[in-house]
């Protein structure tokens, strides 16, 4: 089955849905593809039917009424739907989508990519304990089902992401045992300057602060949880104080607790990009590899555009915008516009992207962060890969996350990779005493998603297969 438009969008986040729209009005035939049954992405995700009567928070106001304009809209939206493969062929592009069982082929002239960001959390003894939760997993817990990580939880990690969701723990009625982030307050500080260009989320992000505080939530500004105690359950998160390089030094302090809350920031996610030609480039203040694209999301594949957190880590208010920016330069490919964007929607980007890049440099890993990893820490999770062992075949020449994977399959189990590839390269990078960006990257290949191997066969029958005949004796 196939279908035909002029333009396919992977991604109904804020991103790829302004895209969508935009696009749209300017006369386009638009697909949308998501793996979530809802438009909104990951920061506007929607609520389950169970709780569609609570009370309204801004990521729902937000999300609502993206879905409904996406709704009014002449935009076609493939939900629940998983994009394992993407082709380039003389009329555009070819993207292979499994939906309810079945693979559907979206052709469109111009692609949009609007993946957004995966989480990233740096390994520490004990992570793997049932009850230990990413930051942006526990956000997607509140958001869709108003359910807490535990009855006690600690918050540790980097950037706002952990005020948020200690926050959203009181709100919803858990109790927050301490909270635990890596940041000092003169990292804040510096990041003040570009705040005051948000001030709305600024007066926002000081209402968290100071709640928590007059709850009397202990916060422990430079400090990292450096381990997990409990058997089948998380009873006791520990923490030390960072150096100025990021490294525990001094006593080892403990807290009880049910749960943990856990991050260390957003990495872009590039596996499509990659997948589809564009070139790519190591970012630090963008949050890692991320595709070479200019302002409108144009790469330098042609009919290739990159927009949102997929393109570099600068939130979802500069994600918003630069849907539009994107959707009206594919408009413009496609012969559907013949101008491109308003001058002062890139100056709206510019000034909500300061915002974004001003909190993703709170979330920028120092060198000391390694050394919360001890040998015996689990790296890789699907296949139980200790710290240790990776180090072993790092030694014995794999020089690559890659490399790795062959020897070791890190990177092969249900996760495909997005939880170990970054840890292992940033383990690499420090084992040989250079960058992250000296490593080099995993190369992308289908299937981007798990999906079942008769839906990649396809349709045919073996006696149909071009078997040349034996060779003669």
């Amino acid at each position: 089955m196939s279908d035909s438009y002029d333009i396919a969008v992977i991604g109904a986040g804020p991103a790829g849905a302004n895209a969508a729209m935009t696009a749209a009005r300017a006369g386009a035939s638009v697909a949308v593809v998501d793996e979530q049954p809802k438009p909104g992405g990951q920061v506007w995700r929607a609520k389950s039917a169970a709780i569609v009567k609570a009370p309204a928070t801004p990521e729902t106001v937000l999300g609502d009424a993206l879905r409904s304009d996406l709704a009014a809209s002449d935009v076609t939206h493939l939900g629940d739907a998983r994009v394992w493969q993407i082709e380039r062929d003389s009329n555009g592009w070819v993207v292979y989508t499994l939906s309810l069982g079945k693979t559907i082929q979206i052709k469109a002239k111009a692609l949009i990519l609007a993946t957004g960001a995966r989480e990233y959390v740096q390994p520490i003894p004990g992570w793997t304990t049932p009850g230990v939760f990413g930051l942006a997993g526990a956000t997607a817990l509140f958001k869709q089902d108003l359910t807490l990580p535990g009855t006690n939880t600690v918050v540790s990690g980097t950037g706002p992401l952990v005020f948020f969701v200690a926050s959203e723990i009181r709100r919803l009625g858990g109790q927050v045992a301490a909270i635990v982030t890596s940041n000092t307050r003169t990292d804040w500080a510096r990041a003040l300057p570009a705040m005051l260009q948000r001030p709305d989320l600024l007066w926002r992000g000081a209402v968290w602060v100071a709640d928590l505080m007059l709850a009397r939530v202990p916060i422990y500004w430079g400090h990292a949880a450096t381990g997990v105690q409990g058997g089948p359950a998380v009873n006791v998160v520990t923490f030390q104080k960072l150096d100025k390089t990021g490294a525990p030094i001094g006593l080892t302090k403990k807290i009880s607790a049910d749960s943990l809350c856990l991050g260390n920031g957003l990495i872009p996610a590039i596996e499509a990009a990659q997948l589809a030609g564009a070139s790519i480039e190591h970012r630090p203040e963008l949050g890692g590899w991320v595709p070479k694209t200019q302002v409108d999301g144009t790469t330098d594949v042609p009919g290739l555009y990159v927009c949102g957190d997929g393109a570099g880590i600068r939130g979802a208010a500069a994600a918003e915008i630069q849907g539009e920016l994107v959707g009206h330069a594919a408009s413009v490919y496609v012969g559907k516009m013949s101008s491109s964007a308003p001058p002062g929607l890139k100056k709206a980007y510019a000034r909500a992207a300061r915002f974004g890049l001003a909190m993703t440099a709170l979330n920028m890993p120092k060198p000391g962060y390694q050394v919360l990893t001890t040998p015996e820490t689990i790296l890789c999770r699907c296949e139980s890969l200790t710290q240790a062992t990776i180090v072993t075949e790092v030694a014995s020449g794999a020089q690559s996350a890659n490399a790795v994977k062959s020897g070791l399959r890190a990177g092969m189990g249900p996760c495909g990779g997005q939880f170990c590839q970054t840890a292992i390269a940033r383990l690499i990078a420090q084992l040989d005493d250079g960058a992250e960006a000296d490593v080099p990257l995993p190369i992308a290949r289908p299937p981007l998603r798990p999906v079942p191997m008769a839906e990649i066969a396809g349709d045919f029958n073996y006696g149909d297969l071009p078997i040349p005949k034996p060779a003669p004796l």
